[in-house]
């Protein structure tokens, strides 16, 4: 009879799980036991935790894509000022509050990276496969490329 993994075991998380450390596999709590004993208490501890560890890892990567939409949404309200209030006089003034929400959202992508940065270090993933530390390093330098590139087009019109 081939080895049995309890339900608490299978989980998967809503993330990407590699496929050597799949959740289908054995784990710790159970690697050794024979049908029917109990799993070592201990090792099911350490497996819960690694769980947390990946599911506090994924949760990590929403937050810093939730961050991401709130830099760009700061950037549509700059450009919005400037397409609403642009006809004003004096015109700087309208630049003005329009530059003041891009420089809001490019706080927004440093603060988010540098979040995202400091749990990446302190967290290893186990099952779960997370976005390496320099990828959202490079997206967080993209969009602030951009917002400033958006604030120098503004500045231009």
């Amino acid at each position: 009879m081939g080895r049995v993994v309890p339900a608490w075991a299978a989980w998967a998380g809503s993330g990407r799980v590699s496929a050597e450390k799949g959740a289908g596999e054995a784990t710790r709590a159970n690697e050794g036991t024979a049908d029917g004993e109990r799993p070592d208490k201990q090792a099911m501890a350490e497996d819960r935790t690694d769980w947390a560890e990946d599911r506090t890892l994924l949760a990590n990567e929403r937050t810093f894509a939730g961050w991401m939409r709130t830099g760009l949404a700061s950037c549509g309200i700059g450009l919005g000022f400037h397409a609403i209030f642009g006809k004003t006089e004096p015109l700087w003034l309208a630049k003005l509050c329009a530059s003041l929400f891009i420089v809001i959202a490019l706080l927004i992508f440093w603060a988010a990276f540098r979040a995202a940065s400091r749990l990446h270090e302190r967290l290893d993933g186990h099952a779960a496969e997370p976005v390496e530390r320099g990828n959202l390093g490079l997206l967080a330098s993209l969009f602030a490329v951009g917002a400033i590139v958006l604030g120098g087009v503004l500045w231009l019109l």
